[in-house]
Formats: structure tokens, C-alpha cells, sequence
């Protein structure tokens, strides 16, 4: 592969403007090797050159390294300014804006890169004075009236990874047209090094950070509070927030995983720092297992998202799938509000049972595309009436006055509760499970996921499956639907089994979502065999559709 005039001219202009030696040092050496002919060189140059980021389901994200294509200063200066131009056209200028970090490998870099620009534009920068949660940010948006939050976090990514995660409209992420509007507003500005910068910004008051971790804590709805936890923030900046929360809501007795305790941008203990991703929670389980825990909490690594982990009935370990704990917090909240003109809301992708249970108490329930910028504005399109929101993928709102986003901190505290709550009464997390299913039906959900090196792969599979989609699964005969334009997401649907498929926001993946839906007609463990061999032939059949 040869290095085109173009594609060598962009990236001498891209050096050229970059306002940090060490990227513009970095980007040089591929450059200098592309031009001397080395063929793996010239293939990475194109990529790093084949940006700029785009704002998908959770901002910008991408892998730590030079260039348009990847998260360096200069992307974050670009983004900032354009940012700051669009906010000062819709009526911002010199608005408040908070702007937090995780403790990722050049998170406190392009923290401080965003809060200079923001400062320089005239705006009322607060900057969070270390790697805290994002929740603690977004919950900020709402409780200063800022006109923007800015997170720099990539969330459960990869640890090459890092990202910026935007809100705007009080406090929720932001959607079309704002994305674009926004990206059009970066595409027009100047090179960074001529962005002006200044330190003229504040540090949030640790008092400010504190009512946060007052309001989680306030959450509990019952006053059980014997319970011995075991819980990771996964090398991410989730355990001290966790920890406060938890003991000011008078949850004492919690274990952390010591080798996961401490940020560490490295994830040295897993490979991807997801709580789904298989492994990730070995260590978990394990302490639980040896502390002998009653409830095990998996918090990914921004503290967004939260997995529950359970004893099964033999003695052993597992951790609960996102719809289990989906559905478990939404019948808590439910059980615990007036009905009248209450919300709730889950996504496409997610288990239906949420509708079953929200029938059962008179309230409202939405769908929504995946993503909690979609979920807070559910119902009329601004969220009213809402009280709880929950995705598939470990995500929980269970405070959407507070924080218009998936919080894994506020939902620990809430299964805290839940989980003392039963032990009080001799019961347990599974035990309303099983009541729930004997009430709506086994609810078994599954995912099957691709992940590619090529990302050509995910759209030439996606018209594949769009062009000869299945009419059969098992003995189900299934109708297929595409439902671009609003999401580009193929559906199969038929008597008890539906199959979502869809490219990942945040990943390199294709994701098929699955369901099947058995009736209890007799024993509850019977229906539940019938459901769980429907579900395996319905993954090896999907399994094989994605290759």
C-alpha cells in the first residue's frame, strides 16, 4: 500500500496543527514509515486519517493515539471549540458548564484541554478536581442549571480507548439534530493550535460533589440494612463514591475486590473492563463466595452501569443478566409510587417483561431506541412522568429527577435496598424472579455478538440479513422488519420469540438481542426447561446467521 499525495498532505497538515509534541511526534514516525514504504505503516496512517470522530449512542470514542481518527488533544480542542460555538448560537454564551474525567490514559489531559477552551469562549467552567464517576457529572448538569456537561470517558471500552461524552438539554445526552449540528460546528473550526485556551476556570465544591452521594443515599425505600456486599468499580473510579453512598445510606458491610479497587487505565485483572464480557467478574464472585456476601455488585469503569451478582439455590455464584436486574429494580420502584401519570421506559433491545410488570401496576410504558439519551426522553419526548428507565446492557436510571442517565451507583444502592428488604422476609432476589415469571410468563433473553476487525463487515452483513432474512426460527415462522429510518435495526418477530439485530454504537460488533416468552401453565421449573431449550436453538440458529 503507497501513501497517496493526498493522504500524506492531510497528515503533514494535520502534524502541522496539532497542538501537542508527543501526538505530532507519534503521527511523524507513522508517517515517515508509510513514506518509506512499509505497508502496515501506510494502512495505519489511512485509518489514524480517516476521522474525524463522530458522535454515536455515548458521545466520541475512540482509541488513545494522533490523528482525526482517535482521541488526542487536538480532537478534544476541535470538539471543545465547536462545542462552544454552538452553544453560544443557541442562546449559551457564557453559560455554566461542568466538565469531569474518568482516570483513563488521557482523561486528566484532554480534561483540562476542554475546560480551557470552554474558558477562553467565555463560559463558567467547574471542573470536577479528580477522576469521578460519571454520574456525579451528569448529576451536576442538573443541580447547577448548567447549559452543558463534558465527561471525558470511554466507559467499559477497551483500555486503548478513551472518549467525550456530552450533555446538553437539561442534563440528558444529546440526539439529531444536535449531534449533527454540533459536528458541523467542529468540522468549521480552526486548526488547535490557534484555539485560545485559559485556566480561568473553578474546581466544584467537594460540598457540591457531596449532595450527590446524599440523594443516592436518600434512595431507599425500605429500612432493612443487614446485608454483607461484595463489590468491584473494575480498576475504574466507582469504589470510593460507591463506598460513601452505601455507608450513608447505612449499608456497612461491604467487601471490594482489592486487585480491582484502585483506578488503573491498564485493567491489568481483565481484558475488556465490561461486567458482560465473560470473566470480567470472576474475581467478584469469587470474594463473594469466600466473604459469604448476600449480593455481589459489578460496577464497569466510569460507574455507569451496575450487574448484580447472586447465590443460586445449590450454593454457587452468578451474576444476573441486565434484563433480570432490569426488571427486579423496576418492580421495586413501581412498588414503591403513585401510579398516577408514572413512566416507565426500557429499549427495543431489552426484555419485554417490563411492559407485563408495568400493566400489572396501572402505570405508562415506552420503548425506545438503545441508549439512555433516547430512554430519559421517553413517553412525550421529554421524559415527563418518568421514574424508571433500564437497557439490556447494565444500564439503570433509577433517579431521573437527579441524573437523566443510566447510573450504576444510585442503582446499587436501590438493589441494596431491594436485596435487604427480602432478606428481612426470608426471600431473595430469585425468589422474584420466579413470582414474576409464574405472574407474566418465562422471560429468557440471550445475545449473540460479532465483532470485527473490518468495520465494511458490519454494513455489507446487515444488508445480507435485510436482503434473505430467516421466515423460520425453530418451529416459529417469524416476519422480519427493518426499521430504518429510526433506527437501523432489523426485528424478527413471531409467537414467542423475537430477534433484534443491530451494529453496536460503542463497538466494532453486530448484536442480536433474543427473546423467547413461555407461558407457566404448570410447574414453574417445567416452563422454564421448555424456555431455556427454545433460547439455545434460538442462539445457535442466530449464532450461524452471523458469521
Amino acid at each position: 500500500m503507497t501513501v497517496r499525495p493526498a493522504l500524506r498532505d492531510a497528515a503533514f497538515r494535520w502534524i502541522a496543527d496539532d497542538p501537542d509534541p508527543a501526538a505530532r511526534a507519534e503521527l511523524q514516525a507513522v508517517l515517515a514509515k508509510a513514506i518509506a514504504g512499509d505497508p502496515a505503516a501506510a494502512e495505519e496512517l489511512a485509518d489514524r486519517m480517516a476521522g474525524p470522530l463522530t458522535f454515536g449512542t455515548a458521545g466520541l470514542r475512540g482509541p488513545v493515539r494522533a490523528g482525526p481518527n482517535g482521541m488526542n488533544e487536538a480532537v478534544v480542542v476541535r470538539t471543545t471549540a465547536g462545542l462552544a460555538d454552538w452553544l453560544r448560537r443557541n442562546g449559551h454564551a457564557g453559560g455554566l458548564v461542568v466538565v469531569g474525567r474518568d482516570a483513563r490514559h488521557g482523561s486528566k489531559q484532554f480534561h483540562q484541554a476542554a475546560a480551557g477552551v470552554l474558558a477562553a469562549a467565555g463560559f463558567d467552567v467547574r471542573v470536577l478536581g479528580g477522576p469521578l464517576p460519571t454520574p456525579v457529572t451528569a448529576f451536576l448538569v442538573r443541580r447547577l442549571g448548567a447549559v452543558a456537561g463534558v465527561q471525558i470517558t470511554a466507559s467499559h471500552n477497551p483500555p486503548a480507548d478513551n472518549g467525550y461524552k456530552l450533555y446538553v438539554q437539561q442534563g440528558a445526552q444529546i440526539v439529531p439534530p444536535t449531534d449533527r449540528e454540533i459536528e458541523a460546528a467542529i468540522e468549521a473550526v480552526a486548526a488547535a493550535v490557534s484555539v485560545p485556551r485559559s485556566t480561568n476556570w473553578s474546581t466544584v465544591p467537594a460540598a457540591e460533589v457531596a449532595e450527590y452521594v446524599a440523594r443516592a443515599a436518600g434512595l431507599p425505600r425500605g429500612t432493612a440494612r443487614e446485608l454483607r456486599v461484595a463489590a468491584t468499580p473494575m480498576h475504574g473510579v466507582g469504589a470510593d463514591t460507591l463506598a460513601s453512598v452505601l455507608g450513608a445510606a447505612g449499608f456497612t458491610d461491604v467487601h471490594f475486590v482489592a486487585e480491582q479497587r484502585e483506578p488503573d487505565p491498564d485493567f491489568p485483572t481483565v481484558s475488556f473492563p465490561n461486567p458482560e464480557e465473560p470473566g470480567a467478574t470472576d474475581l467478584l464472585l469469587e470474594l463473594a463466595s469466600t466473604v459469604d456476601a448476600d449480593l455481589a455488585v459489578a460496577l464497569d469503569p466510569d460507574a455507569d452501569r451496575c450487574a448484580l451478582g447472586v447465590r443460586e439455590r445449590d450454593g454457587s455464584w452468578r451474576m444476573l443478566r441486565g434484563d433480570e436486574t432490569g426488571v427486579l429494580l423496576g418492580e421495586h420502584v413501581l412498588s414503591t409510587v403513585d401510579g398516577a401519570g408514572a413512566l416507565v421506559a426500557t429499549t427495543i433491545v431489552s426484555s419485554s417483561l417490563l411492559s407485563s410488570v408495568a400493566a400489572a401496576h396501572g402505570v405508562s410504558y415506552d420503548e425506545t431506541l438503545t441508549g439512555f439519551k433516547w430512554l430519559v426522553r421517553a413517553g412525550d419526548g421529554l421524559g415527563t412522568g418518568l421514574v424508571y428507565a433500564y437497557e439490556e446492557a447494565l444500564g439503570h436510571c433509577v433517579d431521573p429527577d437527579f441524573v437523566r442517565d443510566k447510573d450504576g451507583i444510585s442503582a446499587a444502592v436501590l438493589a441494596c435496598d431491594l436485596a435487604a428488604t427480602l432478606k428481612a422476609e426470608g426471600r431473595t432476589l430469585l425468589d422474584v424472579l420466579d413470582e414474576l415469571s409464574v405472574a407474566h410468563g418465562v422471560h429468557l433473553t440471550d445475545q449473540v455478538s460479532l465483532r470485527v476487525d473490518d468495520l465494511s463487515r458490519i454494513g455489507s452483513l446487515m444488508s445480507e440479513l435485510r436482503a434473505d432474512p430467516p421466515a423460520q426460527l425453530g418451529s416459529v415462522t417469524v416476519t422480519a422488519e427493518d426499521l430504518r429510518p429510526r433506527a437501523d435495526v432489523l426485528a424478527l418477530r413471531g409467537a414467542g420469540v423475537r430477534v433484534l439485530i443491530r451494529p453496536s454504537g460503542t463497538e466494532p460488533k453486530v448484536k442480536a438481542y433474543l427473546e423467547v416468552v413461555q407461558p407457566v401453565t404448570g410447574e414453574l421449573g417445567a416452563a422454564r426447561e421448555q424456555a431455556r431449550a427454545r433460547l439455545a436453538q434460538l442462539h445457535g440458529e442466530i449464532s450461524a446467521l452471523l458469521v
